[in-house]
């Protein structure tokens, strides 16, 4: 949706909207596409304190990533590439000692 393409203060977008509130904008599409599909109660199937808890899952995530966005965007940006940086070689590494594992089963024979 594209109503107009320069703002207020006359900057052209580029047809782009202005994603200001982009969490929230997500949060309120989701909750449209829940109310579209009529999930008012999690399966039968699912525990007491899982019910209890599917009511304010995705606003407590939510929450967590808007907290989680607001303390990188005050942050400098030499932490938040080092933590990216932490993150990135942290999954690759637990990637390499399960690859290492597997293999060395595979090689040693299943041991019981």
């Amino acid at each position: 949706m594209d109503a107009d393409h320069r703002g207020k203060d006359g900057r052209h977008y580029n047809g782009r909207l202005v994603d200001e509130n982009l969490i929230v904008l997500r949060r309120r599409i989701h909750e449209m596409k829940i109310m579209e599909k009529n999930i008012d109660e999690p399966p039968s199937e699912w525990w007491a304190w899982e019910k209890q808890w599917h009511k304010f899952y995705t606003s407590d995530v939510l929450e967590l990533v808007g907290l989680l966005q607001i303390l990188l965007m005050n942050a400098r940006p030499s932490i938040v590439l080092g933590l990216g940086a932490f993150l990135v070689f942290s999954v690759f590494m637990s990637l390499f000692v399960i690859f290492c594992c597997l293999v060395n089963i595979v090689i040693r024979g299943i041991q019981f």
